[in-house]
């Protein structure tokens, strides 16, 4: 009995004397001579004991906060390991207190807001002298501390536009293009505006597109819009960045494919895919394309897929029709050379064929509109121009066929009277 007795004498004055280490270890805290509380913290560490508690980690992180914000200490390098230290020490009182609820004392609530200045000061010298990785490191503690600030009601304010903003800045010039877009994305989340914030709405919508996340980028990209309506930029759509944001051919073919597997119908996005391959294939430099064919079939399915999701809409016929011309006069041209066989005729009237096929399907367009532009008329001029002397070929071609002589020379008629009618 006397020996359980001397057992419980023995822990409960390591308790006593280990109570009075904190609150001596505390007080010089408080009278803020840290230099003294970290010397007398570093020689209590030692003793197992000592480091049980909680609290052992949060006065670690109280007295060598402060003493990396004394007037001697501030801004050197000593101060960054002090703050190290500190964050390591809070970090590990987290951990063993979920709850924070030493944070209620007076003494240590100024922990997170000692390390979260510490962090912000030393992050934004870094900033400004553009060591991006290091200031972001910084800056990404200086969030996390705030976030608890304010959770903690121990910050006045509910959000923390400054240090997010900053922290975005160093990751985005770091390379870190995710970072940068979760601290952006939290701000433009919060609506922050001005014109020095439209920045960072340009980079999510950039951002989202080029992650494919278009879910994203329409959000950003409409917040945008919205905040600041003098801003053309937020007027483009995806198939604008689709094509804006790569210059090479097979990029943009690339983009385009991608945001097509996404929304297969977009008809915008059909037609621009429709152009560039048009463009390409009838480029004046008459280079040849080894994947000629594919490219063709690609810009045939890309138009008709365009037009099927805007009826009425001419454009796309006439690409098709102006290509398959080009395709002919190619063709032709080709057997002047070369000296006409069989199969090169057939592959001329074929092409012709489908020139024919999409023209006249433009020409019902145009001839349904009530009203015409001056480009229209240019535009439905050509194609009844073309008609006609398709119709004229198909006839020649039809030599000894009395039926189908007589019903060409009728359609070249028809095109024809059409095409003097336009005015």
């Amino acid at each position: 009995m006397k020996k359980y007795f001397l057992l419980i004498t023995l822990v409960s004055l390591c308790l006593l004397l280990q109570a009075q280490d904190y609150n001596s270890i505390k007080n010089l805290a408080v009278l803020q001579n840290y230099q003294q509380a970290k010397d007398k913290f570093d020689i209590a560490i030692k003793e197992p004991a000592f480091g049980t508690k909680p609290e052992a980690y949060i006065l670690k992180a109280t007295v060598y906060s402060g003493l990396a914000g004394s007037n001697n200490i501030k801004g050197t390098a000593t101060a960054d390991d002090l703050i190290k230290d500190a964050d390591a020490a809070f970090i590990k009182y987290r951990a063993m207190d979920a709850s924070l609820g030493l944070l209620s004392d007076q003494v240590y609530q100024m922990v997170p807001i000692n390390i979260y200045s510490a962090f912000y000061i030393s992050g934004y010298n870094d900033y400004q002298n553009k060591n991006w990785q290091p200031g972001f490191t910084k800056l990404k503690k200086a969030v996390e501390y705030s976030d608890l600030l304010i959770n903690k009601k121990l910050l006045v304010t509910s959000f923390d536009t400054n240090v997010l903003v900053l922290a975005g800045l160093v990751a985005e010039n770091a390379g870190l293009k995710d970072e940068a877009a979760k601290y952006y994305s939290r701000l433009a989340d919060a609506s922050v505006s001005g014109s020095s914030f439209e920045s960072l709405y340009r980079y999510l919508v950039s951002y989202n597109f080029t992650k494919k996340n278009y879910a994203a980028f329409e959000k950003y990209r409409v917040l945008g819009k919205s905040l600041f309506p003098q801003s053309v930029y937020f007027t483009f759509d995806k198939v604008d960045f689709a094509v804006g944001l790569v210059a090479d051919f097979n990029k943009k073919m690339q983009v385009l494919d991608d945001l097509l597997a996404e929304e297969p119908n977009n008809q915008k996005a059909n037609e621009v895919m429709g152009e560039l391959i048009y463009d390409t294939l009838n480029a004046v430099s008459g280079v040849q394309h080894s994947n000629a064919a594919q490219l063709e079939q690609k810009m045939v399915t890309a138009f008709h897929k365009s037009a099927a999701q805007q009826p009425g809409y001419e454009n796309p016929f006439i690409y098709i029709g102006d290509h398959f011309i080009n395709k002919s006069v190619t063709i032709k041209e080709t057997e002047t050379k070369t000296g006409t066989t069989a199969a090169m005729e057939q592959q001329y009237l074929a092409a012709l064929d489908v020139s024919r096929e999409n023209y006249e399907k433009a020409a019902v367009i145009f001839a349904a509109k009530t009203t015409l532009t001056e480009k229209d008329k240019v535009q439905y001029k050509k194609v009844t121009g073309y008609l006609t002397d398709i119709y004229a070929i198909k006839k020649i071609a039809a030599k000894g066929n009395a039926a189908d002589e007589a019903k060409y020379a009728a359609a070249e008629k028809k095109w024809n009277d059409v095409n003097a009618a336009i005015k």
